[in-house]
């Protein structure tokens, strides 16, 4: 069965995403996680030492500039799920402007990104990577901030992490998650055009009440 950019969204559109056990297997798994991992968006943390890196220095941000580059660096470790395969899909769904990414760069070193999937109201995180001290942090904090704003009311990230819940995501059932998805799937809400705003107002953004204590 050919990964076509139809068939993804059929599938994002239930509840399910295609992995790979490795970026050598040929054989796409689609996934059903028995609960799932989003970010309240409203409830995301930002810690006080990301919180002073943004303000001393302001990093550079683009949407959609370097989708494929993104993608590269997110597969760029000892294991993905990325075959090529999936890698053509999201290329193909980005150029549908249904994939998007996030990128932070220092100059024209990209240090930091994530992409993913947007369908009505929901976004599909999908991979993020970091090739320097929060550039993955960065990276998300964007994203989350241009998803409030834009109307989306569900960030779906799959699996739980470490690194993830510190950020705030939580953990639902399968049932709940469903109920999330078709109330999100409904809603008019668009990712582009998307034009990175201002640092000092994506941290007033998420308010003080929102900034973490934590220093890391």
């Amino acid at each position: 069965m050919d990964l076509t950019p139809d068939l993804l969204l059929r599938a994002y559109a239930m509840g399910v995403f295609p992995m790979a056990a490795s970026r050598d297997d040929p054989d796409i798994r689609w996934i059903d996680p028995a609960r799932r991992t989003i970010f309240p968006m409203a409830d995301f943390h930002v810690s006080r030492s990301l919180a002073r890196r943004i303000r001393r220095a302001p990093p550079q941000i683009s949407f959609d500039r370097a989708f494929a580059a993104v993608v590269t660096a997110c597969a760029d470790r000892a294991e993905t799920w990325i075959n090529p395969e999936i890698f053509a899909a999201y290329e193909a769904l980005h150029l549908q402007e249904h994939a998007h990414s996030v990128e932070v760069w220092d100059g024209d070193k990209l240090i930091g990104g994530v992409y993913g999937v947007a369908l009505g109201g929901a976004f599909f995180g999908e991979s993020m990577f970091s090739r320097a001290t929060d550039g993955s942090k960065i990276a998300l904090t964007w994203l989350i901030h241009h998803l409030l704003d834009r109307g989306f009311a569900l960030f779906d990230v799959q699996f739980m992490t470490d690194h993830l819940g510190s950020l705030g995501a939580a953990e639902i059932p399968r049932a709940e998650y469903q109920r999330r998805l078709k109330l999100a799937l409904a809603l008019p809400a668009r990712f582009s055009p998307a034009y990175p705003p201002d640092p000092s107002e994506v941290l007033a953004s998420f308010g003080r009440s929102q900034v973490s204590t934590q220093t890391s």
